[in-house]
């Protein structure tokens, strides 16, 4: 019935695929690697938590109420 539908493989996306299966055997630590764990994994949460908490504690103010408590 479904017989004689043979695929073709492309190299390119064998050798991609099979890089992407064993990416954390191959991982190196660099300083980039480092740099972007630094900003995007530390600083940014940061900053974006540090910002919603001036927002609230902004609301809080403007209600006259006091400042609610986070970690």
């Amino acid at each position: 019935m479904g017989g004689g539908m043979e695929v073709n493989k492309n190299k390119f996306i064998d050798d991609w695929s099979t890089a992407r299966e064993n990416l954390e055997h191959n991982f190196r630590w660099t300083r980039r690697n480092l740099a972007l764990v630094g900003i995007f994994g530390v600083a940014l949460p940061l900053l974006i938590y540090k910002g919603i908490v001036r927002d609230f504690h902004m609301q809080d103010e403007d209600a006259g109420r006091p400042y609610r408590k986070f970690l």
